[in-house]
């Protein structure tokens, strides 16, 4: 029975996305409770495979009944089941913010939420570069539409930037699995590592050709320095629950650098082995750096919270990049805290800028707004959060990663970035908070009506600022278990690097009629 769990989590966002388009749109409150009811599912099964692969069991989930490497296989291990679980709790977070009203600013939102989690989903679990692909396609067509929800000037522009860059991307995928295909005969990712592992000496070339081609479009997925110039404003100018449920879209081009490299292009991969090691270091200490420079120039909090984003990919994939267990377990760690933290930081960007009527979220002095200190609070610990102040969650994922380097070549360069940069985080975080909090005004000096938004929709704080509390409450249980949580994601690592174990559990399976 737990073998049949592993389609779960893409099935049902399939079902629960067919479902919301058959219901009529006047029905508002169905389809909020069907949407809410679906992600409540996802996220049980998330948890049920979660626990099932933590005794370290590999599931295989062949399509059809068809033998890998011939068929389609969805494969559940360690680090498949702890991103499904990232996700169902971030999406959940979101859609609870969404249904305050922002899903009616659009006639399709809840279908195409759920074809968002169904392409996230697939990513996370397919055992096949070409259903990578796939499932990349329709994450990103859901996505263009979940960006460009509510309308706008500004919301199109950055999604026409959006679209053009990852249809390049896009055809860089094919190109990349088509000269797979062409020299090896397959694209089941268990089975390529066996292939290019032996490949012939004059397809070498190409086949480093196509993995560096692969690595520019997971790149470009995790928005890696010089490929991060769609995120900004694509994760600024959306509303707050996409950009919420986006904070775990650049993660999976991470998943991808993660898997791809380890199973396909890792130690046991002969004449192409540890491909992207002298290239993937490098990239993300600077992306990282790029992303600070990039939150300290924000002049709105949103556009600060996107550079956020990116300056946290370029910490994940610093620690990624290390290519040993301590720094993949490190990275594994700080991966949900950083989603975690950004997404729950839009939401209160949100929360803050409805409150502030023509000021939004710009770094100026504003209105003193009704719930001031609440939120004010809330920033507060979100921002030390992301700067990773002790004891919290980011503090340990920083403290982790930096441990992971202490006896890698590069610990100068890693130790400097990480620290000076989370300096220049909070510098930033302080200063923007102080902006909008402390030196905020009355409303008549400033002639602006405070919480004008807000009167008019009649929202409680409470509903408001709830998911935004559920997600802080997640980064303080990655504090209060985390030791159980390091537990887990260092045996996630040392399971990684050992692809023999991902490699035997696919290409050895037997498909019972």
């Amino acid at each position: 029975m737990i073998n049949h769990i592993v389609i779960f989590p893409v099935i049902l966002p399939l079902l629960a996305g067919i479902l919301l388009l058959l219901m009529p749109q006047r029905h508002l409150l169905f389809r909020r409770a069907a949407s809410l009811a679906a992600i409540a599912l996802q996220l049980a099964a998330a948890g049920l495979l979660l626990n099932a692969v933590n005794s370290g069991a590999i599931f295989v989930y062949a399509l059809g009944n068809w033998s890998p490497p011939f068929g389609i296989v969805l494969v559940a291990d360690r680090l498949a089941a702890w991103m499904l679980v990232v996700t169902a709790l971030v999406a959940t977070c979101a859609l609870l913010y969404a249904v305050r009203g922002t899903d009616k600013d659009g006639a399709h939102f809840h279908a195409l939420f759920h074809l968002q989690l169904l392409g996230l989903n697939g990513a996370f679990l397919t055992g096949d570069l070409f259903n990578l692909f796939v499932f990349f396609e329709i994450l990103l067509l859901a996505s263009y539409s979940l960006l460009l929800h509510g309308g706008g000037r500004l919301k199109t522009k950055a999604g026409l930037h959006f679209v053009v860059i990852n249809l390049v991307g896009s055809t860089l995928f094919l190109f990349a699995v088509g000269t797979l295909y062409g020299l090896l005969g397959t694209l089941n990712m268990a089975d390529l590592a066996v292939k290019v592992a032996g490949a012939q000496t004059e397809d070498v070339a190409l086949i480093q050709i196509a993995g560096l081609l692969l690595f520019a479009v997971f790149a470009l997925k995790a928005a890696l320095l010089p490929l991060y110039l769609w995120l900004p404003a694509a994760y600024a100018h959306t509303t707050a629950a996409v950009a919420a449920l986006f904070a775990i879209m650049t993660k999976v081009g991470a998943y991808c650098i993660l898997r791809v490299y380890t199973l396909i292009f890792g130690t046991q991969a002969g004449p192409v082995s540890n491909l992207i090691e002298a290239w993937l270091l490098p990239l993300a200490l600077m992306t990282l750096i790029i992303g600070v420079f990039g939150t300290l120039a924000s002049t709105r909090l949103r556009q600060q919270v996107a550079y956020l984003v990116i300056a946290s990919i370029g910490t994940l994939l610093t620690a990624f990049g290390m290519n040993n267990e301590a720094g993949i377990a490190a990275g594994l760690f700080y991966l949900p805290h950083s989603t975690f933290a950004g997404a729950a930081l839009f939401l209160l960007a949100d929360c803050i800028a409805n409150r502030r009527d023509v000021m939004e979220d710009q770094f100026e002095p504003g209105p003193i707004i009704q719930q001031q200190r609440i939120l004010g609070t809330l920033f507060f610990i979100l921002a030390a959060l992301i700067a990773g102040l002790p004891p919290l969650s980011g503090f340990i994922g920083k403290f982790l990663i930096l441990q992971a380097a202490l006896p890698h070549a590069a610990l100068p360069w890693i130790m400097g970035v990480v620290l000076i940069t989370g300096l220049f985080t909070l510098i930033a975080l302080a200063r923007g908070g102080s902006m909008m909090f402390y030196r905020a005004q009355a409303p008549h000096i400033c002639h602006i009506h405070p919480d004008a938004n807000l009167q008019r929709s009649g929202i409680s704080v409470t509903t408001e600022l709830a998911p935004v509390v559920y997600l802080l409450a997640f980064c303080i249980g990655l504090l209060i278990w985390a030791g159980a949580i390091t537990e887990y994601t260092t045996v996630t690592a040392s399971q990684l690097l050992q692809p023999e174990l991902y490699i035997q559990s696919v290409l050895n399976l037997e498909v019972k009629q």
